[in-house]
């Protein structure tokens, strides 16, 4: 049972996006520069979240990626499940294959332990994670350490 880098980038992408978003579109340069993550895997994350309708695009001159919907409405797992992920406790996927093509012994329990997941990361919204005090420090750390990145190279 882990959650992957997509799943994980996912959330932290919607996340920067729901901190920034206030002030505009975000473009995704933007988005990989803040959070160390390859501009071309969120090119592809930003095609299922679209699809999903969680973002929306707009193109053009202070074009970028706004959240489709407010961040209320949309949960970490509504997040995870459009990039394809998931998180699953069980052997065998969910298909109850285990052991040699029958469910095995602990199935149930571990396929009990991912609905529980589930349903606790759909009770978090990105609006809950926005309002954390500590959401609230690291992306103002961040912005911090953007602009000193940003004035280094103008000066360098």
């Amino acid at each position: 049972m882990r959650l992957t880098t997509k799943g994980r980038y996912a959330v932290t992408a919607m996340l920067d996006l729901a901190l920034h978003g206030a002030a505009g579109p975000v473009t995704l340069a933007d988005i990989a520069f803040r959070q160390g993550i390859s501009q071309n895997y969120l090119e592809q994350l930003f095609g299922k979240l679209k699809r999903a309708r969680l973002v929306i695009s707009l193109r053009g001159p202070g074009g970028g990626y706004a959240l489709a919907c407010k961040p209320e409405e949309i949960s970490v797992s509504a997040i995870i499940s459009s990039v394809g992920e998931g998180v699953d406790a069980t052997r065998c996927g969910g298909t109850s294959d285990c052991q040699d093509g029958l469910i095995c012994l602990t199935h149930e329990l571990w396929s009990d332990l991912s609905h529980r997941i589930d349903e606790f990361m759909s009770a978090i919204s990105l609006a809950s994670l926005v309002a954390r005090d500590e959401v609230k420090l690291v992306s103002h750390r961040q912005d911090c350490d953007t602009q000193r990145r940003i004035e280094a190279r103008a000066v360098g």
